[in-house]
């Protein structure tokens, strides 16, 4: 006899698959700013390291201009989030909070959609405040690109499927390994 342990906690059952608020949402960011302030200083140390080691003379600590230093950040802080949004829908913040960017059809959000949510987050992070007016819980970003930020604590492995609509309006991740066809638009 097997038993199916299922990772998802009962208390956060009942928000499976529900639009995200607005506090988890500025969590998970503030989780993956954190993320991204990291691997730039970590990519500042790696190159002190290497400007130490490879000249033979004295040294001295290199200062990046600040250009570079706004350039970096909105290169990183952009192509960060679109990566990980398109390849399986969650950053590492929105992993922690149990969050997963979804299109209108429930799918990992392609390329083009990833980007440019990411650039409308940098540019205009206001936006998010629209959740809290919002009666489906959708930022400017959200409703501009048709995409949705959902609850989804379920960490096993996915499979590329369509995360079907269910009839409360929830869209619902565990059912996504039984979904076939075209899900409806979940975005009247």
């Amino acid at each position: 006899m097997t038993a199916r342990v299922d990772s998802i906690p009962p208390e956060a059952r009942a928000f499976q698959g529900r639009r995200a608020g607005l506090v988890t949402r500025v969590a998970a960011a503030c989780i993956d700013i954190g993320v991204v302030v990291l691997a730039l200083i970590v990519a500042y140390l790696g190159f002190v390291v290497v400007v130490f080691v490879v000249p033979p003379g004295g040294f001295e600590m290199p200062v990046p201009p600040l250009w570079l230093d706004l350039v970096a950040g909105t290169v990183v802080m952009t192509l960060y989030p679109a990566v990980w949004w398109h390849r399986g829908g969650r950053t590492y913040g929105c992993h922690v909070m149990g969050l997963r960017v979804v299109d209108r059809r429930g799918h990992d959000p392609n390329l083009v959609t990833a980007l440019l949510r990411a650039a409308l987050n940098l540019v205009f992070p206001l936006g998010l405040a629209w959740v809290v007016v919002s009666r489906q819980n959708r930022s400017v970003q959200d409703i501009v690109l048709r995409t949705s930020v959902i609850y989804d604590w379920d960490v096993r492995p996915r499979v590329r499927a369509p995360y079907p609509a269910a009839t409360d309006g929830t869209i619902r991740p565990a059912d996504a390994a039984r979904a076939t066809g075209q899900v409806p638009d979940q975005h009247e």
